[in-house]
């Protein structure tokens, strides 16, 4: 059995769900999955637990990676 995956490609912001997860966050960045939960680890990244799930509000998200612009 064969499975295919699809993963939603973001072409803008406004085209961001008002939360996103790891597989949102990898499709808008262009980087892996794995990265992106690395990301929500990161203190200063605004994550939201719901139950399991790991989430971002989409404005804080979008704040979060205009500060962090050219940062190393």
């Amino acid at each position: 059995m064969e499975v295919i995956y699809y993963m939603r490609i973001y072409k803008s912001a406004d085209e961001l769900p008002a939360t996103l997860n790891a597989e949102d966050i990898a499709s808008y960045l262009n980087i892996s999955k794995a990265m992106a939960y690395n990301i929500f680890k990161q203190k200063d990244f605004p994550t939201l637990q719901i139950g399991t799930r790991l989430v971002v509000p989409k404005d804080h998200f979008l704040e979060w990676v205009e500060q962090n612009i050219n940062k190393k």
